[in-house]
């Protein structure tokens, strides 16, 4: 599976945006998908991720309350709602799928293997 992500851009403090990571060549069936965020300097981060069959969300603990993550079957995608956002959520956003996952794996970035290229949000003060 490919991924794509798309959605970043800059917006002010307390603001909104909505990623999106759609798949081409393949499609979640099996997977499942999270979003990950690095800032320069920095370890990448786990924000959010969903098993794609049942639904399930898992987030870190900065994000929890501010942001979702939701899936879309007819248009093969994921998003990321990202609400009250905060000069300190700047990032560039990866998405990126694991097959098979299991709940334990969800927020581990190695069992990852396959990511899409990063889109940046730049949240301003």
């Amino acid at each position: 599976v490919q991924l794509q992500a798309s959605g970043g851009g800059l917006v002010q403090a307390g603001g909104s945006l909505r990623l999106s990571c759609a798949a081409s060549e393949g499609t979640f069936s099996n997977y499942g998908v999270g979003w990950f965020r690095q800032v320069p300097g920095k370890e990448r981060d786990f924000v959010a991720a969903i098993r794609w069959g049942t639904g399930a969300t898992y987030y870190g603990d900065s994000v929890k309350g501010r942001f979702t993550i939701s899936r879309n079957y007819a248009k093969n995608t994921v998003y990321l709602q990202m609400n009250g956002l905060k000069p300190e959520d700047t990032a560039v956003y990866y998405c990126a799928a694991q097959r098979n996952p299991i709940a334990q794996t969800m927020s581990v970035q190695r069992r990852y293997g396959y990511w899409g290229q990063g889109t940046l949000v730049t949240v301003s003060s």
